[in-house]
């Protein structure tokens, strides 16, 4: 049975913005792996239509980057939207019945199911789906923007934190 695993990078007061701070080398190998060793992933519309920019190569991207692009490519992708007519490669439209489709995936796929989008993670955590929250915590200060927890916080227990890199510390959650 797989578990599903709902984790960013987020600010110290609790915002997630890709456009405001970006991985360090040591965190990008970290994602890099990290992709890599996903069973698949789930996107919320908006989160897809990010990430969609590694699906065409470019041709000022490091070899990290096209690495990172690989493994992303390689995954299925299963994208959560009712406002999306079609997927990219690799990835299937969710369109009804959000419980029955991931209860599917964690009873037929083993290892760990990315989750990426605060407002899908809101939804699944709503279910009772996520298994582990992973907050990667960037020393930086916002003050707007999406956070992390779209609704109110489900009770967690810590169950480790790592420090990746210089500046970055991973908390592990799971629901208490």
């Amino acid at each position: 049975m797989a578990k599903l695993v709902f984790g960013m990078n987020q600010s110290l007061d609790g915002y997630v913005d890709h456009q405001e701070f970006a991985p360090g080398p040591a965190l990008f190998r970290h994602w890099i792996e990290h992709v890599r060793g996903l069973s698949g992933s789930v996107y919320g519309r908006r989160m897809y239509e990010v990430m969609r920019y590694w699906d065409e190569e470019r041709p000022e991207w490091s070899a990290e980057e096209l690495e990172f692009a690989a493994a992303w490519r390689s995954q299925p992708k299963w994208v959560v939207s009712r406002s999306l007519k079609s997927v990219g490669p690799n990835a299937t439209l969710v369109e009804d019945d959000l419980e029955a489709v991931i209860r599917g995936l964690k009873a037929r796929l083993v290892g760990e199911i990315g989750v990426s989008g605060p407002d899908l993670a809101r939804s699944l955590t709503d279910l009772g789906l996520i298994d582990e929250y992973r907050l990667y915590l960037h020393p930086v200060v916002l003050g707007r923007g999406k956070p992390f927890f779209a609704g109110a916080r489900p009770p967690l227990r810590l169950v480790a934190s790592d420090l990746i890199g210089e500046d970055v510390i991973r908390l592990t959650y799971v629901p208490a």
